[in-house]
C-alpha cells in the first residue's frame, strides 16, 4: 500500500443512504461482510437488507445493533454507526453507515503502538496505525468519542466522526504519517454526540518503534473551549465597537446591532424601541401591555422569515412576553420555549405561536437597551439553528454588547430630535413663498446636510420701494439649533436694514458689526465665540434695469444673459461677516430683460469628489438646459450636483429672472422752486393719470404729489424730480431732493398750523418712506390701485 495513499478502503464496511431510505453507496467491506455486490443492493431500500426491523436514526449520529440479512440467507447482528449530512448546496441530505471489520491485527501489549494507547493522561489520546485506523484510545479520549472502544477500533477517524472537521483532520493525520514531523491543528466541533460545540486543539505525532520507523499517529486533544469563548466575546465586543454606530441615524444604528449578533450570539434579533412621548421624553415607568416600534431586525436567514413586524410598526405587548417582562424588571431575561415559560405570551398571539413552531425557535433572550439612566427599548435575541440555549457568558456578552449599542442609539435620537427641532425652527425663519414682485421672478430650494443636520443657511427676496427688490443668500457657521437660531437674527437684521433701503456695500458693514457683537456675546471669560457668516446683497432696479452686488466672502452668483452662456458674476470678495473693520465694495451691472441670476451657498459646489471648477462647470450646464423654468433649474441644479444619500452641507438656492418696467409706465417731471407752479403739476399728473388709464387714483394722487411736492420745495434742496411709476396694483409717487435731510412723521397740535402733511400722506396710502441717495433723498408713497384710490 502506497504510503501517500494508506486508506485501506476494504478494511470498513461503508454504506450510503439518502434521506428517502434508498442505497446510494456500497463499498467493498460492505460486500465482505454481507455477500451483497453493489450492483445487488445500490437503487434499492436499505430496509430490504434488515432482517429484524431497526428504529429509524434520528439526529445527527446514531449508532446501536441491528440483525442484517446476509445474502446466503443467514441473520448477521452488527453494530453500526451512522452521521447524517444535512441537504446543502444543490446535494440532498444523507446517512453515512460504516462497521470496522475484524483483520484480527489488534496489536500485541508489547506493540510499540499498543503501549503509546495505554499511557495514563488526563489528555484525550488515540493512536491510529499506518493505515490511519484506530488502534487504541485511553479513557478520556473514549469521553470525547462518547463510544466505546471496541465498537470503533479498525475505523477511520472520518468515519468515527463523519463531519467535514474530522475529514480535515484525517488529511493532517496523513502529512504527519508521510513526513514523519509532528503538527498541531485547532478545530472547533461537536464531539459525543453533544449538542454544543468544543474548541479544541489537536497534537499530531508520529509513533515510532525501535529502528525509527514511523508506525502510526498519536492524536492528543486538548479542549480549550473556555479560552477560545473568552476571545470569541472579546472580539465580537470590539468588533460590535467598531461596526455599531457608524451614523447617527437611529434605524441604522438598531440594524447595526443586530447584524452585529448574527450569527455569533444569535440566529435571528429583533430591536423595538419605544415611541417618545408628548413632551419628547421617554417613559420611565413600565405597565404592560406597552407598545414599541420595530426600529431592526436581522436573521440567518435570508429575508428575515422569523420577523412577525415591519421596520416602523408599532406592536403592542402583553405581560409575559420577552419585551414587556425585560423592561418591566430592567434587566436581562432569557426564556425557553421548550420549557413552556413563553407559553402565555405565545398564547395571547398566535401569529407568533405559529411562526415559533414553524421556525422550530426553542431559546429567546431579551436585554433592556439603557443609556443615561433612560430606557430606550429592547434587543430579542433568539436561537432556532444553534441547538444550544443561552448561557450565562452569552447573557453578560449580549448586555455588553447592547449596552454599547444603546450610548450610540441614544447619540442617535438626541441628534435627530435636535435636528428636528433645528428644521423646524429653519422652516419657521425662512420664507415659506416668496413674494410676488414687479421686477424678479423667483425659485428658490433649501435642503439640510445628509449629516451634519441643518446648518444656517439662508435665503430672502424682500420688495423694495421704487419696484426695486433685494435678494440675499447667507450661511451662518456650524449646525443645528444655535445655528438657526444665529440665522433668524441675521436674517431679520437684513429686512431690517434694506426696509431703510441701505446700498448693498453699507448693509453688509452694519451685518457685520452685529455678527461681531453676537460673536462676543457667545463668548466667555475674555475670548469671543465663533459666530461668523458669508452672506451675498443684492439689489435690482426694473425701471433702470441696474442690478448692485456686494458680497461678504460668499461664491460669487451665476449670471446667464438671454441668448447667453452662464457665467460667474465677478465680485470684489469682501471679507467674511464677523471679522470687523474691513471694507465692503459694491459693483454694478446692466441685466437685459429675462436674464437669470443664481444665488447659492457653498454647500451646493464644495465636494469631496471633484474641485470647485468641475462643480461650476455642471451648475452652468444645468441652469442652461432648464433655464425655461426656474423651478425645473432649481431641482436640475441639486440633481446634477449633489450626490444620491444628499450633500455634506446644507445647500440654499435662489434663482432670479429679471423683468423689465416699460419706459410707457414711468413718468417723470422737473419741479422748478416755485410753489405756484405745484397746481401745473398736478393737473400733468391728472393727465398722465387719465393716458395709463387710472383716472379713479387722480384725487388721492393728487393730494400726495402735492404735499409731497410742497414739503420738497419748502425744505429741499434743489433740482427737485417728481417721478409716477405703476404695474398692474401698484402706484408709486415719488419726489427727490438734493437734501440728505428726511422727514419724520409727527402728529400736530391742535394749535399747530402745519405739521399735518405726511400723516395725511401715511393715512391716504398703502405704505410711505424715504431713502437716501449718493445726491439726496427720496420720499416716496405707494397706492394700492385695487382700493381705486
Amino acid at each position: 500500500m502506497s504510503p501517500e495513499y494508506p486508506f485501506d478502503e476494504a478494511a470498513t464496511a461503508r454504506a450510503v443512504v439518502d434521506d428517502t431510505g434508498t442505497l446510494i453507496e456500497w463499498n467493498d467491506g460492505a460486500r465482505t461482510l454481507l455477500g451483497w455486490s453493489p450492483a445487488d443492493v445500490v437503487g434499492r431500500p436499505a430496509t430490504d437488507l434488515l432482517a429484524v426491523a431497526a428504529p429509524v436514526p434520528a439526529g445527527p449520529r446514531w449508532d446501536g445493533t441491528v440483525t442484517l440479512r446476509h445474502r446466503d440467507g443467514r441473520p448477521v447482528r452488527l453494530w453500526l454507526l451512522a452521521h447524517h449530512t444535512p441537504p446543502g448546496s444543490g446535494r440532498p441530505g444523507h446517512w453515512l453507515v460504516v462497521a470496522p471489520l475484524a483483520d484480527g491485527d489488534r496489536g500485541t501489549p508489547d506493540d510499540a503502538l499498543a503501549t503509546a494507547a495505554l499511557v495514563q493522561s488526563p489528555c484525550a489520546v488515540a493512536v491510529y496505525d499506518e493505515r490511519l485506523r484506530l488502534r487504541r484510545v485511553n479513557e478520556a479520549m473514549g469521553d470525547v468519542i462518547g463510544l466505546p472502544e471496541e465498537r470503533i477500533q479498525g475505523l477511520r477517524i472520518s468515519e468515527i466522526g463523519g463531519g467535514p472537521q474530522s475529514t480535515d483532520l484525517e488529511q493532517h493525520m496523513l502529512r504527519v504519517l508521510t513526513t514523519g514531523r509532528p503538527h498541531d491543528v485547532q478545530m472547533y466541533a461537536q464531539t459525543g454526540g453533544e449538542t454544543r460545540a468544543h474548541a479544541w486543539l489537536a497534537r499530531l505525532a508520529p509513533v515510532t518503534d525501535a529502528a525509527g520507523r514511523v508506525r502510526g499517529v498519536c492524536l492528543a486533544a486538548h479542549d480549550f473551549t473556555d479560552n477560545y469563548l473568552a476571545r470569541q466575546r472579546l472580539q465580537l465586543v470590539n468588533e460590535a465597537s467598531v461596526r455599531i454606530g457608524t451614523t447617527l441615524d437611529v434605524g441604522r444604528t438598531a440594524q447595526e446591532l443586530a447584524e452585529v449578533c448574527v450569527p455569533a450570539l444569535a440566529d435571528f434579533v429583533s430591536v423595538d424601541l419605544l415611541d417618545p412621548q408628548d413632551a419628547g421624553d421617554l417613559p420611565s415607568r413600565f405597565v404592560p401591555p406597552l407598545s414599541l416600534r420595530r426600529a431592526a431586525h436581522h436573521s440567518v436567514n435570508p429575508g428575515n422569515p422569523e420577523a412577525v413586524a415591519k421596520p416602523g410598526e408599532a406592536q403592542n405587548y402583553p405581560a409575559g412576553s420577552p419585551q414587556a417582562d425585560s423592561l418591566v424588571a430592567g434587566h436581562t431575561i432569557v426564556g425557553s420555549v421548550r420549557e413552556g415559560g413563553l407559553d402565555a405570551w405565545l398564547t395571547w398571539d398566535p401569529a407568533r405561536r405559529a411562526r415559533v413552531r414553524e421556525i422550530g425557535i426553542h431559546s429567546t433572550m431579551s436585554v433592556p437597551i439603557r443609556a443615561r439612566g433612560v430606557t430606550l427599548g429592547v434587543a430579542v435575541l433568539t436561537r432556532f439553528r444553534r441547538p444550544d440555549p443561552f448561557a450565562p457568558d452569552d447573557v453578560l456578552l449580549a448586555e455588553e454588547i447592547t449596552a454599547r449599542a444603546a450610548v450610540c442609539i441614544d447619540n442617535a435620537r438626541r441628534f435627530s430630535r435636535e435636528r428636528e427641532t433645528a428644521l423646524a425652527l429653519q422652516r419657521s425663519l425662512l420664507p415659506r413663498t416668496l413674494p410676488r414682485t414687479a421686477a424678479v421672478d423667483a425659485a428658490s430650494r433649501y435642503l439640510p446636510a445628509a449629516r451634519a443636520g441643518v446648518g444656517g443657511d439662508w435665503f430672502d427676496v424682500i420688495p423694495l420701494s421704487g419696484m426695486r427688490v433685494a435678494m440675499v443668500v447667507g450661511d451662518v457657521v456650524g449646525h443645528g439649533v444655535q445655528a438657526s437660531a444665529t440665522m433668524g437674527r441675521l436674517r431679520t437684521a437684513v429686512r431690517t436694514l434694506a426696509d431703510i433701503d441701505l446700498a448693498p456695500d453699507e448693509l453688509l458693514t452694519h451685518l457685520d458689526d452685529l455678527v461681531v457683537r453676537l460673536s462676543e456675546e457667545a463668548g466667555g471669560e475674555g475670548s469671543p465665540g465663533e459666530v461668523g457668516a458669508t452672506c451675498l446683497y443684492a439689489v435690482y432696479d426694473p425701471v433702470s434695469r441696474r442690478c448692485t452686488l456686494a458680497r461678504a466672502g460668499h461664491p460669487q452668483p451665476v449670471l446667464l444673459r438671454p441668448g447667453g452662456t452662464p457665467r460667474r458674476v465677478e465680485l470684489p470678495a469682501g471679507p467674511p461677516l464677523g471679522v470687523g473693520g474691513l471694507p465692503f465694495e459694491s459693483a454694478e451691472l446692466e441685466l437685459a430683460e429675462g436674464s437669470v441670476l443664481a444665488f447659492y451657498t457653498d454647500g451646493l459646489i464644495e465636494s469631496r469628489e471633484r474641485d470647485a471648477d468641475a462643480a461650476h462647470r455642471l451648475l452652468n450646464r444645468a441652469l442652461a438646459a432648464h433655464a425655461d423654468s426656474l423651478d425645473e433649474a432649481c431641482d436640475g441644479i441639486l440633481h446634477a450636483l449633489l450626490p444620491p444619500g444628499g450633500a455634506a452641507d446644507d445647500v440654499a438656492l435662489l434663482l432670479a429672472r429679471t423683468r423689465g418696467l416699460p419706459a410707457s409706465q414711468v413718468a417723470t417731471w422737473h419741479i422748478p422752486a416755485d410753489p405756484s407752479l405745484v397746481a401745473p403739476i398736478r393737473k400733468q399728473v391728472v393727465r398722465q393719470l387719465a393716458d395709463w388709464e387710472l383716472s379713479d387714483a387722480s384725487f388721492t394722487t393728487e393730494l400726495v404729489v402735492s404735499e409731497l411736492v410742497t414739503n420738497a420745495i419748502r425744505y429741499g434742496s434743489h433740482p427737485i424730480r417728481l417721478r409716477l411709476i405703476h404695474d398692474a396694483t401698484t402706484l408709486i409717487c415719488e419726489v427727490s431732493d438734493n437734501s440728505h435731510t428726511a422727514p419724520h412723521l409727527r402728529r400736530a397740535k391742535t394749535w399747530d398750523e402745519g405739521g399735518r402733511g405726511l400723516l395725511l400722506v401715511a393715512q391716504l396710502t398703502q405704505r410711505w418712506g424715504s431713502r437716501h441717495t449718493p445726491d439726496g433723498k427720496t420720499i416716496w408713497a405707494e397706492l394700492n390701485l385695487f382700493d381705486g384710490e
